[in-house]
């Protein structure tokens, strides 16, 4: 301990007044750091940090603050010997997409840069005046972690790595939509961790190559596993039903089906080449000492609008988020805890207790089939949907085919004798709802665990579409008043013998601060009520903080905020605000890496708004201050939350 140390706890936090504002270490609670100097007169402290409370910052006023990642928000600190300390927050960024780095082999890579599944081949952007690499503006899912023996040269700090996939790219050069038309790609950083202050700066970066997978599809949220590997997704799975070639002519129009087809020629250099039934499952990314990687698909989980996957902490059980319209809730129980190669999924049924405020509900769970990934892979290579099912759009009035909700509509389906299994685990959303499933939930995103409560927190971004009352639908059992604003549901956890589990969920309510509410558009066009959340996304909870995380993807709020909720006061705190048109990602509560704490945040696709609010001669000159901040609004940042102590 350096003599700037050895000093009493007073004149300790005396000493942090001003300083950077930067991760501080568990150490500055503990009593090694606030012994006295030797034959001093003060007392030696025992104290030790106790909790921490997130302190609310306003929306951002300023056309400077609303055009960049700001936070001017504070953090009480309480001690066991009944004192507390407040601190700053502050927002740091690691890299923008497009910032050029060096590969673990010394070769150059750009950060979020597109290429084709070997890893290494450049994807060019050729529709302006000059050929320049695609890169992505829309950073996602992050997972901040270390190894126990990392094997990286030229580190002067801790070595640690922060694995993020990008979502899609949002314009090309010539402005045209690339939603969903490039193979998505899976970056690993490897961060020198300064072991002083915690400051986390790029050694190296490497692109994981994704060929063994047949390239990636929309990965959007993902999530640490407990044995700390990156667990990815693909979201909006590729419809095979319109993209089967009995039916793909008569879709040639279809949004979807233009996407996959533009997928499929960018990755593979052919329209036909790709196979909708690889998309839409969880890639699991393993890193390796040298900040190098490897990653592979789990087939077996069902194929569903997956924004991420959560396991539970007997690291079987698994949550999963649908997000779509007629979406569903559905599990995973894996064979063998650590390994989600094979195990049995199910989907909720719900029943309604209540329909005020976001609405409550009971849950029961419905066994759609077990399989392991290496069949369902065989599957997916050899299968179309017409081998699975047929599909009508209109009544056939044939008692073989079902009704079920499917999007914002209705189908009625009939499966081929046979397939169930291929039917569940690939065709998992109608297959679901003929087994009494209740698809009804719309835009279901985040999921996260307070394993000490036994609770997990879901957010569903719009309470729209099939989850108001839907006179004609298949079911209609969730029938709530619509609220575009969304909510974050409270889910309580528990045991099921049958399954085998003790973490299923058993109910799920809104906690009162956690539901959105909708109104007239303000003077720069919110229609959210900016002091309260909406259309939450990402969501993450801290054991050691108490404390839920939830970052917005909101077109009714002009900047998209973080927030912060104390479980305990059911405070609830806006901590972040995003450059105006982005979306909050990145999200991931990390207690203790090294002695330091971080809330992981980025955001994506800056400017890109729908408002008229920017035309506000109070709002004068923020596309011109978004796009000078961020590379013509091409470029997006992967960062994090400073100014916390680890618990």
């Amino acid at each position: 301990m350096t003599q700037a140390f050895q000093t009493s706890r007073r004149k300790a936090l005396q000493l942090f007044a001003g300083v950077p504002l930067l991760p501080l270490s568990a150490s500055l609670g503990s009593a090694g750091l606030l012994s006295a100097c030797g034959g001093g007169s003060d007392p030696v402290s025992t104290a030790t940090i106790t909790g921490v409370t997130f302190n609310n910052m306003a929306a951002p006023a300023s056309v400077a603050d609303r055009a960049t990642t700001f936070t001017n928000a504070t953090i009480s600190v309480a001690y066991s010997d009944g004192t507390s300390k407040t601190q700053n927050l502050a927002y740091n960024a690691i890299y923008k997409t497009g910032d050029e780095f060096t590969r673990p082999d010394g070769g150059a890579v750009i950060a979020g840069g597109y290429y084709y599944p070997d890893g290494t081949t450049p994807i060019l952007d050729i529709s302006g005046t000059t050929a320049e690499q695609f890169y992505s503006d829309c950073p996602d899912g992050t997972s901040l972690l270390k190894l126990q023996n990392p094997s990286v040269a030229g580190i002067s700090g801790n070595t640690v790595f922060a694995v993020t996939q990008f979502e899609y790219k949002n314009v090309d050069n010539a402005g045209n939509s690339m939603y969903g038309k490039l193979p998505s790609p899976i970056g690993i950083a490897t961060l020198d961790q300064n072991k002083t202050t915690g400051a986390l700066s790029v050694k190296h970066y490497y692109n994981v190559p994704t060929q063994d997978v047949h390239g990636l599809w929309i990965t959007c949220a993902a999530s640490l596993s407990p044995w700390n590997t990156h667990l990815s997704s693909e979201e909006y799975e590729p419809d095979a039903w319109k993209l089967d070639p009995a039916n793909i002519a008569a879709n040639s129009a279809d949004s979807g089906v233009i996407q996959f087809k533009a997928f499929s020629q960018n990755t593979f250099g052919s329209e036909t080449a790709a196979k909708p039934y690889h998309y839409g499952h969880v890639p699991e990314v393993t890193i390796n000492p040298d900040g190098t990687g490897s990653i592979k698909k789990h087939y077996c989980m069902g194929r569903i609008s997956r924004e991420l996957v959560e396991v539970m902490p007997d690291n079987r059980t698994v949550l999963m988020g649908d997000d779509a319209s007629g979406g569903g809730v559905f599990m995973f129980v894996a064979d063998i805890a650590g390994e989600l190669s094979s195990g049995t999924l199910y989907v909720a049924q719900v029943a309604s207790t209540s329909t005020l405020n976001g609405g409550a509900f009971n849950l029961t769970w419905i066994e759609l089939g077990h399989a392991n990934s290496v069949e369902i892979e065989a599957m997916a290579n050899t299968l179309t949907a017409a081998n699975i099912m047929d599909v009508k759009t209109a009544d056939p009035v044939d008692a073989a085919y079902t009704k079920i909700n499917f999007g914002n509509g209705y189908q009625w389906v009939k499966f081929v004798s046979g397939k169930e299994k291929a039917a569940a685990f690939l065709e998992t959303r109608r297959y679901a709802a003929k087994m009494g499933g209740t698809m009804e939930f719309s835009k279901f995103e985040g999921v996260t665990v307070n394993a000490k409560d036994k609770l997990a927190y879901f957010a569903v971004a719009e309470i729209r579409d099939t989850m108001k009352v839907n006179a004609g639908a298949a079911t209609d059992l969730i029938g709530l008043p619509e609220n575009k604003a969304g909510a974050v549901y409270q889910v309580v956890l528990g045991t099921d013998a049958t399954i085998g589990s003790d973490w299923v969920p058993k109910s799920m309510s809104v906690p009162p601060a956690l539901l959105g509410e909708t109104m007239t558009a303000d003077a720069e066009s919110n229609t959210s009520v900016v002091d309260k959340i909406s259309n939450p996304d990402n969501v993450k909870f801290s054991e050691a903080m108490r404390t839920l995380f939830i970052g917005e993807d909101s077109g009714r709020h002009l900047n998209n905020f973080v927030w912060a909720y104390n479980v305990d006061t059911l405070k609830l705190s806006r901590i972040l605000s995003a450059p105006a048109g982005g979306e909050c990602v990145c999200l991931q509560a990390v207690d203790d890496l090294n002695g330091f704490a971080y809330v992981m945040s980025g955001f994506q696709h800056p400017g890109d708004w729908t408002f008229a609010s920017v035309s506000n001669p109070a709002l004068a000159g923020l596309e011109a201050a978004v796009k000078a901040n961020w590379g013509d609004k091409k470029k997006a940042a992967v960062g994090y939350i400073s100014g916390i102590p680890a618990l």
